[in-house]
């Protein structure tokens, strides 16, 4: 009687092993599934808002780069950390001899400000590739940041600017990294000298400009740095 139930046995546990197998495996297909749904609905989402976006009479950002952006922004939104609904986006993979900020109102869906803005001297020469978070590099550092006060220093006005990515940008703050204003992001620079002047690290802004927008983004909005090198959704510590 008893080899006739050791049989028995090792079936029911082989068929429950496979069960539990197949179950665990439908379960992460379903996710997986459930991920790619949400994926695509996010970026339609982002295709919607930015062929609604009101232009202004202004050139569109990439929409890449917007889409990277915004998926930061909203990140952000729903960790509570952004006070205004105000969107800084800077595409360093644009040569700097072309108007590369953008400052969005997400609020009315309109671009607000565009602009030229400078990269690092060591970021490289008219195009921005090389990058660090450390001090006395003069390179830019890439992702987002929140806006934080505005102070009178070396360059007058300026905004403070705190990094949020660990080992990417955090150390923003105490290398000094804020949005001034400087003679050398100018037209007429670019004429004179075949491209733009870079900065020691900081996104500087052309001067007659500077008082629009760090009255618009200043104290807590949201503001990122976009390089295709370095894609948010597969990097960053704000998608975890």
């Amino acid at each position: 009687m008893t080899y006739k139930i050791i049989p028995a046995v090792f079936f029911l546990l082989f068929s429950a092993t496979t069960s539990k197998l197949y179950f665990t495996s439908s379960v992460k297909t379903q996710k997986k599934e459930i991920a790619s749904t949400l994926n695509s609905s996010l970026d339609s989402n982002v295709e919607s808002i930015y062929n609604n976006l009101n232009s202004n009479q202004f050139n569109l950002p990439n929409l890449e780069s917007f889409k990277e952006a915004l998926k930061g922004y909203n990140s952000l939104k729903e960790k509570g950390l952004i006070q205004k609904n105000i969107l800084t986006l800077v595409d360093f993979s644009l040569s700097s001899n072309t108007k590369r900020l953008w400052v969005i109102d997400l609020d009315s869906n309109t671009i607000l400000f565009h602009s030229l803005v400078a990269h690092g001297r060591n970021t490289g020469e008219e195009y921005a590739n090389s990058f660090s978070n450390t001090n006395s590099s003069y390179k830019s550092s890439l992702g987002f940041y929140l806006t934080g006060e505005v102070y009178n220093g070396k360059h007058g006005m300026s905004l403070k600017l705190d990094g949020l990515e660990k080992g990417v940008n955090d150390n923003a703050r105490q290398r000094g990294v804020v949005m001034h204003s400087a003679d050398y992001v100018s037209n007429n620079f670019i004429k004179q000298n075949k491209r733009l002047g870079r900065s020691q690290g900081c996104p500087a802004i052309p001067e007659e400009l500077l008082k629009g927008i760090v009255s618009t983004i200043k104290n807590k909005s949201c503001f990122f740095i976009y390089h295709p090198s370095r894609i948010s959704k597969s990097s960053s510590p704000l998608f975890s």
